[in-house]
């Protein structure tokens, strides 16, 4: 599969949760559940051990990194073999050089494509020196660039940076996630003048999603106008109500291929958003992002508990009411029947 080409269709890759049970052990059961749901719903690829996945599967007193790993591939591949189609593998890759090399190393090993590299690990490092570990381990696997808001442990990133990150060969996507217009623009901008049309931009931004979507981004590049679009999305907010926000992305492909645009996209726009405040708790700067996507998975029965490694991590005061008034606001972006018809399968 080219990994260029499939990213560049546009794809809806959720960032997987993790599923404990009552004594925050791994539930296997239906950690595979959560993998078949989101390859029945038709996304493009998903996105393991990623913040969303709990970064605390690294930690010795888990040792979940590689199981969780090696399970959702697994899974992956026995759900395709009934339909196969393109499909792109992706883990999170932590650390500094010394740890992020043996987790692509690992990755490689089962299967997966391409790596979302966290830059965690070097916020007092200077702009040579995350680049030189990028390019380290674009050596060992395909990077997709990772721009992650410091609210929930990335680092400002600015122009100069993405601009020379576009010069790593192996650097295959971005993924912007500052929740900032600015910052976007800074990646977006860095590319298009680069003249790297080769580097898909994905959003990450999900208070943003159908926007970011929309966009066209034109800017001046040695005297020409270059346009590049976001042309799918890596998503905490796509790991829940997943099989509507595959139907969402195919039909914002196709309303992009109009000359003028529904003003009605405005509407869904902004009802994307406020279900989005509510999954991610940010009245509370994000504290129950986690928990908030295992409570929309719990409640359908994906996973047992919203239990997280942390015990720390728990929903917010207000914030399960904020997931009912989302979902009696906009039944058309959940997927709870779908969910239904195929619970008992996907947990067989």
């Amino acid at each position: 599969m080219d990994l260029r080409k499939h990213l560049l269709e546009g794809s809806v890759i959720p960032a997987q949760p993790l599923a404990l049970d009552e004594h925050r052990k791994l539930s296997e059961k239906h950690q595979r559940a959560i993998t078949r749901y989101y390859v029945d719903s038709g996304v493009g690829g998903l996105a393991v051990g990623v913040h969303s996945t709990q970064f605390e599967i690294r930690e010795p007193q888990h040792g979940l990194f590689k199981p969780v790993l090696e399970l959702a591939s697994q899974t992956i591949d026995e759900s395709l073999a009934k339909a196969p189609r393109p499909f792109i593998k992706i883990t999170g890759l932590c650390g500094r050089t010394e740890q992020a090399i043996p987790e692509a190393e690992l990755a490689n090993s089962f299967g997966y494509q391409a790596g979302l590299l966290s830059l965690g690990a070097y916020k007092d490092d200077t702009e040579e020196e995350m680049l030189a570990h990028c390019a380290r381990v674009a050596e060992v696997v395909p990077v997709i660039g990772f721009y992650l808001q410091p609210s929930v442990g990335g680092r400002l990133l600015d122009y100069s940076f993405w601009r020379k990150f576009a010069e790593i060969p192996n650097v295959i996507a971005i993924k912007m996630a500052p929740f900032n217009r600015y910052q976007t623009i800074d990646v977006v901008r860095a590319i298009a003048e680069s003249g790297r049309d080769d580097i898909i931009l994905y959003t990450g931004n999900d208070d943003s999603i159908v926007v970011d979507l929309f966009t066209p981004f034109t800017f001046d590049s040695n005297g020409k106008k270059v346009t590049r679009r976001i042309e799918g999305g890596l998503l905490g907010h796509w790991g829940v109500w997943t099989q509507a926000s595959v139907k969402l992305l195919e039909d914002i492909k196709a309303a992009r291929e109009s000359s003028t645009i529904d003003k009605q996209w405005l509407d869904t726009a902004i009802a994307v958003t406020d279900m989005n405040a509510a999954l991610f708790d940010s009245a509370n700067k994000f504290a129950g992002c986690i928990p908030g996507i295992l409570e929309v998975l719990r409640r359908q029965g994906l996973v047992p508990t919203i239990n997280c490694l942390n015990p720390h991590d728990v929903l917010s005061p207000g914030q399960a009411e904020e997931l009912d008034r989302v979902c009696k606001a906009y039944p058309e972006l959940i997927d709870d029947a779908f969910v239904a018809e195929h619970l008992e399968e996907w947990l067989s």
